[in-house]
């Protein structure tokens, strides 16, 4: 019998799967690239804030933000839990503001990222505002490649777990959205 203790939750994300078009989808990626570091590419999304009622909710914020975009169909896909950044550094500043008490027992705290496939409805990348366009950290070019593995395979998605899991469920991904679902 294993005696593993569950880690608090110190932050929750939100992130989309945003798929573009019907017949050949294409994935809509941000391309980050930071100063002396090799580019990579992220799904839109991010962490909730304390005006998020649901993850959702965070979810229909943050593609606004970074994209100023609508989405639709918005279907759980992922899970991915990994250890925390901040957890366990000098001033443990990840378990403060989000509503984590810290790692008690040694048990560190953890980043829960929910992955949502869903359909771009609109994108005005004019409307797009927050941080990540008003005091940007490097670029964020918002970019598409084809929603098959050989377009996924061309860029360097990350987290690797998120790589992994469209490598081995493109079909399954796409049927998530289908009329069948129900």
């Amino acid at each position: 019998m294993s005696c593993m203790t569950e880690r608090p939750v110190v932050k929750r994300t939100a992130r989309a799967i945003l798929l573009e078009g019907e017949a050949a989808p294409r994935m809509i990626l941000i391309k980050r690239t930071k100063p002396g570091q090799a580019p990579y590419w992220i799904t839109p999304g991010g962490g909730m804030e304390p005006e998020d009622a649901t993850v959702v909710e965070a979810l229909h914020r943050e593609v606004d933000e970074e994209l100023g975009a609508k989405v639709t169909d918005v279907v759980p896909a992922f899970v991915d839990t990994v250890p925390h950044p901040d957890e366990g550094a000098d001033g443990a500043q990840g378990a403060q503001g989000a509503g984590g008490g810290g790692g008690a027992g040694g048990a560190g705290g953890v980043k829960v990222q929910h992955f949502f496939v869903c359909r771009l409805a609109s994108m005005d990348l004019t409307r797009r505002h927050g941080p990540e366009v008003d005091e940007p950290c490097g670029d964020y070019d918002v970019v598409s490649v084809p929603f098959t593995r050989e377009g996924i395979a061309s860029v360097e998605v990350v987290p690797p777990s998120l790589r992994a899991y469209l490598d081995a469920n493109i079909e399954g991904v796409l049927a998530l959205l289908a009329d069948d679902l129900g």
